[in-house]
């Protein structure tokens, strides 16, 4: 049961779940220190929840931004095998990878260009 006001609630736990799995396996088994200091700050689901934009945030020049979102891309099928073994379910979104300009924007009144 999908409403026009917004996200399902399966949509909602799904993008929770997901969260919380790449933010454990981020802390927890990746190793990759283009990922250092990086936190996941949400996860947004497109409407039939084929894919899952993950938003994260850190600190650094727009070199730094594009090693981690490369390292996110390189670590995409780990990170879906894992999830989907985590969650139990049978499928799991396709991953996408967007840093989350939301508080720069609202501290500085612009995003990070």
């Amino acid at each position: 049961m999908t409403t026009k006001e917004g996200p399902s609630r399966r949509s909602i736990r799904m993008a929770d779940q997901i969260m919380r799995e790449i933010a454990t396996l981020l802390t927890e088994e990746m190793q990759d220190p283009r990922l250092e200091l990086v936190t996941i700050s949400g996860v947004r689901m497109n409407s039939d929840m084929s894919v899952a934009t993950v938003l994260f945030t850190m600190h650094g020049d727009d070199a730094r931004i594009k090693a981690a979102k490369d390292a996110f891309y390189q670590a995409k099928g780990f990170l879906r095998s894992n999830i989907g073994r985590r969650i139990k379910s049978k499928f799991v979104p396709d991953l996408r990878f967007e840093l989350d300009q939301f508080l720069e924007t609202m501290v500085y009144g612009h995003p990070h260009a």
